[in-house]
């Protein structure tokens, strides 16, 4: 066969093989990041922190309420402290609160005896932490 004619033969063969990778080449490619916002603010720094405590004591007394038999979270100290850290109560319940406590409930079971002890040694009528956040059943 003549060099001339392999030439296009070639040619066809590589734009052949470039169309029908194209496609896989395009699925393997990962988009481009994207570039982080601005940094917070300090008063959002300080908001964030103060949700996740929160997020946090809930969780707790979710805890508490279902696995510690001779306690029980005090709901009324609960609300006056999350409000005291510029979060309703009621957030508490829906959204990404509710998904944060949740997940707190959920690291509290890995050891319950000891998370109950330390729950009414911090929380207890005369805790070191919040005190009167948890009571005696």
């Amino acid at each position: 066969m003549n060099r001339s004619a392999l030439l296009p033969r070639s040619l066809m063969t590589l734009m052949v093989a470039g169309v029908l990778a194209a496609p896989a080449l395009a699925q393997e490619e990962v988009p481009p990041e994207k570039p982080p916002g601005p940094p917070p603010t300090a008063a959002e720094a300080k908001a964030e922190r103060q949700k996740n405590s929160a997020a946090k004591l809930s969780g707790l007394l979710a805890f508490v309420e279902t696995y510690c038999r001779d306690l029980k979270p005090n709901t009324e100290r609960l609300n006056a402290v999350v409000a005291g850290l510029g979060v309703a109560p009621d957030d508490l319940a829906q959204g990404d609160l509710n998904l944060r406590s949740r997940a707190y409930t959920e690291i509290y079971t890995k050891d319950i005896s000891a998370n109950c002890t330390r729950a009414a040694e911090n929380f207890g009528e005369t805790g070191r932490t919040i005190p009167g956040l948890i009571v005696k059943r």
